[in-house]
Order: C-alpha cells, then sequence, then structure tokens
C-alpha cells in the first residue's frame, strides 16, 4: 500500500490550522480557532455596579467559599446553581446579602479565572506535544523514502516501517481530534461564568 495515503490526513492537519489560527489570534502557537484569552477581567462578565475591594476576602467566609466552589463545578446544572444563590441570599440578614453577593461572585470569578488558567496552559503544553509528534513523523517518513529508493532493501523491512508510521499517524490525528474538544473548553467555562454572574446580579437587593 503506498504510504503517501496515510499522510495525506497529516499533511492537511498541519498546513491548515496556522492559516485559520492565524486570523484570530496573535500566538502562533496557540493551537485553538478560538481566540487565546490567557486571563478574563470582572468587566468581561459582570454588569452588575463595581465590585469593591473588600469583595476579594470573600476566603474568610467558609460557606461562601464551599457555595462558590459548588456553583463552579460544570457537572452542577445551572438552574441548579440558581437555587443554590437564591437559597443563600435567603439565609442571609437583609443588610448583608448585597455584600456576601459581591463576594460570592468574586469566588466565583477567582476560582473560574484559576480554573480556565490552568486548562489554557494545559492546551499549550499538548500543543507543544503535537509539535514534537509532528517532527517526529516527517523525519520518519524521510527516513522511509529513503529505504524506498533503495532496491536492496528488504521489503519485510520495508512494510513494517510502512506500518509503524501508519501507526503514529493514526495516534496523531487522533491527538488532534481530541485537541478539537479540549479548545472549547474554555468558551464553556466562559459561559459558565458569564451565567453564574447574572444569577449573582439578579439575586442582589433592587432599590
Amino acid at each position: 500500500m503506498n504510504r503517501f495515503i496515510f499522510l495525506v490526513p497529516l499533511l492537511v492537519t498541519l498546513s491548515a490550522p496556522p492559516a485559520v489560527r492565524a486570523a484570530a489570534n496573535t500566538d502562533p502557537d496557540w493551537p485553538c480557532i478560538q481566540r487565546k484569552v490567557p486571563e478574563l477581567s470582572i468587566a468581561q462578565v459582570w454588569n452588575g455596579e463595581a465590585i469593591p475591594e473588600s469583595a476579594k476576602d470573600w476566603g474568610k467566609d467558609a460557606r461562601l467559599s464551599d457555595l462558590a466552589a459548588e456553583l463552579t463545578k460544570r457537572s452542577n446544572a445551572i438552574e441548579n446553581a440558581r437555587k443554590q444563590v437564591s437559597d443563600f441570599a435567603a439565609t442571609l440578614p437583609q443588610e448583608q446579602v448585597h455584600e456576601k453577593l459581591e463576594q460570592l461572585f468574586m469566588a466565583v470569578f477567582d476560582r473560574i479565572n484559576i480554573e480556565r488558567g490552568q486548562i489554557i496552559s494545559g492546551i499549550a503544553r499538548y500543543a507543544g506535544k503535537q509539535r514534537d509528534l509532528a517532527a517526529d513523523i516527517r523525519r520518519k517518513a524521510a527516513e522511509i523514502d529513503k529505504l524506498h529508493a533503495t532496491p536492496d532493501t528488504d521489503p519485510a523491512v520495508l512494510a513494517r516501517h510502512d506500518q509503524q508510521l501508519a501507526w503514529e499517524t493514526r495516534i496523531f490525528e487522533e491527538r488532534v481530534q481530541s485537541l478539537t474538544f479540549v479548545c472549547e473548553v474554555p468558551t464553556l467555562i466562559e459561559q459558565r461564568l458569564y451565567s453564574l454572574s447574572k444569577i449573582i446580579n439578579e439575586a442582589m437587593p433592587k432599590d
């Protein structure tokens, strides 16, 4: 079987993404179509009044911290999160509701920003390994080309090398598919943060 058949998907994978990414990203090593935003800002997700510096003290309230941890779990349905925020606000003295909900937002924001940053770093490491794999496959393909060009090369040796190259190419392509899925995770996290921000803002007392 012609070895080039195995390399067609690989060559497409290696050549197409950089051109697509260039339109949205300034980081040439960023592997995702989605634009790379290393860190979110409060202004991107919060539509309420300015969050005071005191809201950063959310870690002093264990119950609030535990709630923030629950709210940020992606396995926690957003409607359940809405009820949790409402129930939390209902337990607070009226004069504390606004302040505590500001702290709750800050806790959720900080937690999600950290989680999102870790995922983005993981994506970058994954992409680096992909580049190394691609370089290794290209090197091996060139070596096999030389073997094919040598008349006295053992056909059994050629078949073994072709099979190994096909296997490594398949692994590479499977990793590309996984990366496509992982690239969506930061966006999903951003969407959850925005939804939680809206829920918390709506739970605040209105004058």
